[in-house]
């Protein structure tokens, strides 16, 4: 069932890690602007778009793109790469469990959110299920890119809700400078307990060889939270039934409910546990290189059950009186996870030809996710998988530059054990894609397509489906003044439906559904248009948009109002829906005297999804509003923000509504070096008010609160 090794080679492969870290280096954020200008709040992530695209230094058409790194990825530091960018506008996350949160972007997640290492997908099951984790290991990462809207023409039809890409450094970028460079970061918390460290080093080897080694730990204890686990209703509904059984004789199972109902002030089974190595080489003559490396990742966490219940099993019935509750019978469930993963990296300099160069990237993994009840084995899940993409680098010719090549990936997925309510399966892709761009100064032109074409077979029955895709974008954009634009983009994107879509057929334990899917689904297309202002107006700087699409043949599950194993019956369908938002940030100087800065940061966002039946699409997150204070004097900055989310009423058939919430976040940073920001230690607490908050897009989120109260303290050093 799975390909050889020798084969996976010869796919084509590429999406540029150095013109990443390049640019990261060469394309200043601040410039054009007064050198007098004080930092900005959020390292000026976002006045500039970092593209992962060769030969276009700064695409507008992927608009609404953020870059976090620095000391805020420093701040928003967590185990999960969804938590890390949960705070970013139009951002939210998944939120299952501390040990597993996949982004998820203008309200969607899943298959429509690809998570990305240096370009090349994460190769995993996250996209499969809200309880497995995403393999990659953010305390590693050196800065994270999420791109939104149009950016599904740089990574494949199924980011049609949005692509992150965490960078790392496994391939050295370039060759150093200096005889060794060392890169850390350790934190601890009081929340969770938290321990966690993280070490990096590069060095030439001469000959133009440079080496890189990394590896990190990170553990944390069950999650202390605000008052009960429990929502008040969920409460209720336990202690309701605590009294029925109470009222039948069932005393056992009425103590077991009423415990989960009172359960509070820590969440039980929310440990986790991850531990990351990888090392990288590369050889650099001129403008060619090639590099490879290598990494492995183990996380292992607890699963928080339904308090008083634990977790519904295949067979299980809520009613039956000889059932044995989960938590009690097979004791907790936990996940472990092992990902070993080699990624290759090239570049070749064609001289001065039509095209510039030519670069390649692939990446290969092998994923297994295991799920065990206490200590025995439940279900495994296996991913075997192989993504690349080779691409050509036009020479610049007048006002055009711009870029073409061709992707291709294959992955292997299987489960196995009672829960594996997906068969086996192989999804197999090909594309073709191209990226142009043209400057007139104060106008410029961009414009994008994708070609893709996809199989996904199941080897059960042997059933298979084929589909062809094509995702396009068309933007302008025009400079007001200075560097501060305005533009418009207009975009297809389609994307297949994954194998879960189309062939799942048993119980999904961590959405307590039983789900069937629909092997005759079509594509998933959308059209949608962005307009958006971007750049900076003096010392202010601003990034807002607004964006529509309008989606057909969106792909849903839906409750037929039937049960099975216990677990209410829901189906794949398709119908067409609407979506609506916005995104904004404006980041302001408020008092500048002295040695003393005061700055402002405003951030927000909401979005709205609608089914053609009027239905709302399930697990929209919020209106949420943001806004910060931050004093940067010499060698100190002290920040303070708030963080509203609004409540979400407007729900779905069977789905719950949340309550609003408000956090709290104070934080020191100290640079104590001159002129240098090497070694940073940052002392914060967040949610102060120790405010209960549950986050709408979470399965979860009845009896999985965020956590509470939590002071950190984190030390990040380079040199």
């Amino acid at each position: 069932m799975r390909k050889p090794l020798i084969a996976c080679l010869l796919c084509a492969a590429a999406w540029p890690l150095p013109a990443v870290a390049q640019q990261a280096e060469t394309d200043d954020p601040a410039e054009g602007q007064d050198t007098e200008t004080p930092r900005s709040t959020a390292d000026d992530l976002h006045n500039y778009i970092y593209v992962t695209a060769a030969g276009i230094d700064r695409l507008d058409t992927v608009a609404g793109t953020s870059v976090v790194s620095g000391i805020e990825l420093q701040r928003e530091s967590a185990g999960q790469i969804g938590d890390v960018l949960a705070s970013l506008p139009g951002v939210s996350a998944t939120g299952f469990a501390p040990g597993a949160s996949r982004p998820v972007l203008r309200g969607f997640g899943g298959e429509r959110v690809r998570v990305l290492t240096d370009g090349i997908g994460s190769l995993d099951a996250s996209g499969a299920s809200a309880d497995h984790a995403v393999a990659v290991d953010p305390l590693t990462s050196d800065r994270v890119e999420v791109l939104r809207g149009p950016a599904v023409l740089l990574y494949g039809s199924s980011a049609i809700g949005g692509a992150v890409n965490v960078i790392t450094k496994r391939i050295p970028p370039r060759l150093p400078d200096e005889p060794i460079h060392i890169d850390g970061i350790a934190a601890v918390d009081t929340v969770a307990n938290l321990r966690e460290g993280g070490l990096s080093l590069d060095a030439p080897l001469g000959g133009g060889f440079a080496f890189h080694i990394d590896g990190s730990y990170r553990n944390t204890d069950d999650i202390e939270i605000p008052g009960f686990a429990a929502t008040p209703a969920l409460r209720a509904d336990l202690l309701a039934d605590a009294a029925e059984e109470e009222e039948e004789g069932h005393l056992d199972e009425a103590e077991e409910l009423r415990e989960g109902a009172n359960t509070r002030d820590m969440l039980p089974n929310s440990w986790t546990e991850a531990t990351s190595l990888g090392t990288g080489l590369a050889w650099f003559s001129g403008e060619s290189n090639i590099g490879v490396s290598f990494d492995y990742y183990d996380t292992s966490y607890g699963v928080p059950g339904l308090p008083g219940v634990g977790h519904v099993h295949e067979g299980e019935d809520d009613h039956d009186e000889d059932m044995e509750l989960a938590g009690e019978e097979e004791g907790p469930v936990s996940i472990g996870l092992k990902r070993y993963r080699v990624d290759l990296r090239g570049q070749l300099d064609l001289g001065d030809g039509f095209f510039d160069h030519v670069r390649t990237r692939w990446g290969w993994s092998d994923y297994t996710h295991t799920e065990f009840e206490g200590d025995e084995i439940g279900t495994v899940f296996d991913v075997q998988g192989i993504e690349g993409r080779v691409e050509l680098v036009q020479s610049r010719r007048g006002n055009l530059r711009g870029s073409m090549g061709a992707q291709h990936s294959h992955v292997d997925f299987e489960a196995r054990g009672a829960e594996a309510f997906v068969p086996p399966s192989i999804t197999e892709t090909f594309a073709l894609f191209t990226l142009q761009e043209l400057d007139f100064d104060a106008v410029e032109l961009e414009a994008g397509g994708r070609f893709e074409t996809t199989s996904v077979t199941e080897d059960i029955f042997g059933r298979e489906r084929s589909f062809d895709t094509f995702s396009g974008a068309l933007g302008a954009s025009y400079i007001l003044f200075d560097d501060f634009r305005a533009g418009l983009n207009v975009s297809r994107a389609e994307r297949a439906p994954s194998a879960q879509e189309l062939f799942a057929d048993g119980p999904h334990v961590a959405t307590q559904q039983y789900e069937i899917g629909n092997a005759m689904l079509d594509t998933e297309g959308a059209w949608g248009v962005e307009g958006y202002l971007r750049g900076a107006i003096g010392a202010v700087q601003v990034n807002a948009s607004l964006y529509r699409n309008w989606f057909d043949g969106f792909i849903f599950l839906s409750p037929d109002g039937t049960e099975e194993d216990g677990l209410p019956v829901y189906r794949f369908l398709q119908q067409d829906a609407d979506q609506w938002g916005f995104e904004s940030q404006i980041s302001f100087p408020l008092l500048h005297t002295g040695q003393f800065t005061l700055l402002g940061d405003l951030r927000g966002d909401y979005t709205e999804a609608t089914l053609d039946n009027g239905d709302p699409v399930p697990r929209i997150p919020p209106l949420s509003l943001a806004g910060a204070l931050e004093l940067q004097t010499g060698h100190f900055d002290a920040r303070a923000e708030v963080e509203w989310h609004d409540s979400q009423t407007r729900v779905a058939p069977l789905e719950t509504p949340t309550d609003s919430y408000t956090h709290v976040n104070l934080s020191l940073a100290w640079h104590p070096f001159e002129g240098a920001e090497n070694l940073t230690v940052l002392a914060q607490v967040d949610n102060l008010f120790d405010a209960e908050g549950r986050r709408h897009a979470s399965f979860t989120k009845e009896f999985v609160p965020l956590p509470g109260r939590n002071f950190k303290l984190s030390v990040r050093a380079s040199f």
